[in-house]
């Protein structure tokens, strides 16, 4: 069994110390994610890749305690379906929305620190699993 990434262009793949790519827009200077062909600000068609940091701060959070609708949820279903937390990540330059490691609300807290994470997210066809980056705490709650 193989370890494939949900998509390419999304993460550093294979890597010790993954990062996320994003894109940068060389004429303003907007920083997205995922990477875009055009600026959503600007407009300009000039973008280039840029690595994102491995680190940011919690900035708001939720938990999916039901399984969403397939399509578009490719993840576990049915009595393998587990609750899973979702969350927006701020790395200085972007707000990245984010799978999390943690779904227990009492242990998130405003302004946490967070790493990213390569995680298991299903099993193919082929057997192989699929793997999607997801953010953890540095830290919990005292």
């Amino acid at each position: 069994m193989a370890q494939v990434p949900v998509a390419d262009g999304v993460f550093t793949w294979p890597s010790d110390e993954p990062q996320l790519i994003g894109g940068r827009c060389r004429a303003c200077g907007l920083v997205t994610f995922p990477a875009q062909d055009s600026c959503a600000r600007c407009g300009s068609t000039d973008m280039e890749q840029q690595l994102l940091a491995r680190r940011g701060r919690l900035w708001a959070w939720t938990t999916q305690e039901f399984q969403p609708p397939a399509p578009p949820y490719a993840g576990a279903s049915g009595k393998e379906f587990a609750p899973f937390g979702l969350g927006y990540v701020d790395l200085d330059d972007v707000k990245v929305e984010t799978r999390l490691t943690e779904c227990d609300v009492t242990k998130l807290e405003n302004g946490m620190e967070m790493e990213l994470v390569i995680v298991p997210f299903r099993t193919d066809d082929d057997g192989d699993d699929v793997m999607s980056f997801a953010f953890q705490p540095i830290g919990a709650k005292s």
